[in-house]
């Protein structure tokens, strides 16, 4: 079995309306999320983002010349026991990385990994959020821009 590394990347994805895309989990169906995904190989964070986003939203970053803005910010945190399986034994500790990518407006999204989608206003797009780190990014965003 190939496990999965321990380091992933976070995608908070936003319109200029102070909207934030939420995605419900196929594998647990009470989580929400942003953008969410593994780092592949000798992947970089970067280039990872931009292929979570296409696998999972259909949002093309490099066709629609869209600015991915790496925040600079990592989180390390326990990974979920729910999906500890697909870790090596003994790993219990994800890095994540964490982007935000901002679109002038809301767009239709194509799920291939998840069962919904909602753009929420940010204040109810953190009542929704499962994750902690995932949460205070949308805070934070909510802080700067305005909800």
């Amino acid at each position: 079995m190939t496990y999965k590394r321990p380091e992933s990347v976070l995608v908070v994805i936003v319109t200029d309306a102070g909207r934030a895309l939420v995605l419900r989990r196929l594998d647990d169906a009470s989580f929400w999320q942003s953008v969410t995904g593994s780092l592949e190989g000798d992947e970089l964070p970067f280039d990872t983002a931009i292929r979570e986003v296409k696998e999972e939203t259909g949002i093309d970053i490099i066709a629609q010349q869209l600015n991915l803005v790496d925040l600079q910010h990592q989180v390390r945190y326990e990974i979920n026991p729910l999906w500890r399986h697909r870790y090596a034994p003994n790993v219990s500790i994800n890095l994540e990385h964490q982007f935000l990518l901002e679109l002038p407006t809301q767009c239709e999204i194509q799920l291939t990994e998840h069962s919904e989608y909602a753009w929420l206003p940010f204040s109810q797009a953190v009542e929704r959020i499962s994750s902690a780190s995932n949460r205070q990014v949308i805070i934070d965003l909510a802080n700067k821009i305005g909800d």
